[in-house]
């Protein structure tokens, strides 16, 4: 950065740069155990009846230079996760390190420097400008905000920042409404970099742009971070995005880091159910390529109500079968399939109304499910179950399903295990869980 606080880019990493993918020193960035829960409370006394588990127990470190993404779903907490490590949303439980301090026990001229060494790129441009006010009033704010009264001095760091993103000095006296997409996406960037922040927070920075544009923000990102050795925390459902730009990959869902590694080994060899979905829902034109396993069911768990033991195990097609079970994989697969859908009550075309009867050969016609199956016990819970339905009885279908054809999924929360250099959370990576020889 040069003396006025904008980046330099006239040169290349000096000696001491860590460039992309430094992993060497104290993090910048460590959280432990990081929890967000919301309250839901009901009646005139607001009291509380549950909690939406947003965030809960996530970990992971963030290195000088280094560009990490956090991935998954709608609903995965990837967001939430984003805004807590910056203080934006207080945090139920776990810490939260910068530089080696707790974010929250700074106060005072501390607090100060971390928001202005940590810095938020939103999803959607518009959210980041005032109408009313010119676009270089709106990056030279933070400025303002953290002391700088030297009116030139600004006006020379957001004339050199406006360069420096693709923009025109002449820019500075235009409206947002007057730019594209992309070119306010600059903006924020150079937004961003007007205090000359050690990391960046870029939640979704590129999802709302057409791909050529995005190829170009994302160059810029990259030739940022590559030249001043800033950090990066991505959030992103873009799986193209996240293996073109990223070091390290942290997959969510459902408030958890279900695994975390390098980018190129999460991705060319995942080991997590979760992360083979996530990378089936991407279209793969290539011929020849095979497509992992599709979910169970697409239905998601409700976050204040999250399944017992693994969260994905009621969507997951790796579901560990009962060790006694006389099963194919595929036959487990469908019987898991339909025990799951009855658990959450996933049922339509079988029970559109609890008072409905309908027909035991529909009900298994729904679901795949074969004649007979060579499992006894197996054979008889289905039997049961597609009985119950058939008489709009769905609690009892339940009932008979979950005593024989229980999981270890269910039963037990898995722990994380290390796994060729990466983290995974999932019971078919743990030696102490006997898993089934359905392969």
């Amino acid at each position: 950065m040069t003396d006025d606080g904008a980046a330099d880019t006239s040169g290349g990493s000096s000696p001491g740069d860590t460039g992309t993918g430094a992993t060497t020193g104290d993090p910048l960035l460590a959280v432990e155990d990081l929890e967000k829960h919301y309250p839901i409370t009901r009646g005139i006394l607001r009291r509380e009846v549950g909690r939406v588990r947003a965030v809960d127990g996530v970990s992971f470190e963030l290195r000088e230079g280094e560009t990490l993404a956090l991935v998954g779903e709608s609903g995965s907490g990837k967001t939430t996760t984003a805004l807590s490590v910056l203080g934006m949303e207080t945090p139920t439980g776990g810490t939260v390190s910068f530089d080696g301090d707790p974010v929250s026990e700074l106060s005072g001229e501390s607090l100060r420097e971390f928001r202005r060494r940590a810095q938020l790129i939103v999803q959607d441009p518009n959210d980041a400008f005032n109408p009313r006010t010119t676009v270089g009033e709106a990056v030279a704010e933070p400025l303002v905000v953290h002391g700088m009264d030297d009116a030139d001095r600004r006006e020379r760091i957001v004339t050199d920042l406006f360069e420096r993103v693709g923009l025109s000095a002449a820019d500075a006296d235009r409206y947002p409404h007057e730019f594209s997409g992309g070119e306010k996406q600059r903006l924020a960037i150079a937004r961003a970099l007007t205090v000359d922040p050690d990391l960046i927070v870029a939640d979704e920075p590129t999802s709302a742009l057409d791909a050529r544009v995005r190829s170009d923000v994302l160059g810029l990102l990259a030739d940022i971070r590559d030249r001043f050795g800033v950090s990066i925390l991505l959030v992103s459902h873009d799986i193209d995005t996240v293996r073109r730009f990223c070091d390290r990959i942290a997959v969510m869902y459902l408030g958890e880091i279900v695994e975390k590694g390098r980018a190129e080994g999460v991705l060319s060899a995942p080991e997590h159910p979760y992360t083979r979905v996530l990378l089936d829902s991407v279209p793969d034109l290539t011929p020849g390529e095979q497509t992992f396993a599709r979910p169970l069911t697409d239905s998601v768990p409700d976050p204040s109500d999250p399944p017992d033991g693994c969260r994905f195990h009621t969507r997951c097609p790796a579901v560990i079968a009962p060790v006694d079970a006389d099963l194919s994989r595929e036959t487990w697969r469908r019987l898991a399939a339909f025990r799951f859908a009855v658990e959450t009550g996933d049922l339509p075309g079988v029970v559109e109304d609890p008072d409905e009867r309908v027909d035991a050969e529909r009900v298994r016609a729904v679901f795949d499910l074969p004649d007979r199956i060579p499992d006894e016990a197996a054979d008889s819970a289905v039997s049961d179950a597609v009985a119950a339905l058939a008489r709009g009885e769905v609690d009892g279908a339940r009932q008979s399903l979950a005593d024989t054809l229980g999981t270890v999924c269910e039963r037990e929360a898995p722990s994380d295990t290390s796994v060729d250099g990466r983290t995974v959370r999932c019971h078919r990576h743990d030696p102490a869980v006997e898993t089934d020889p359905l392969e």
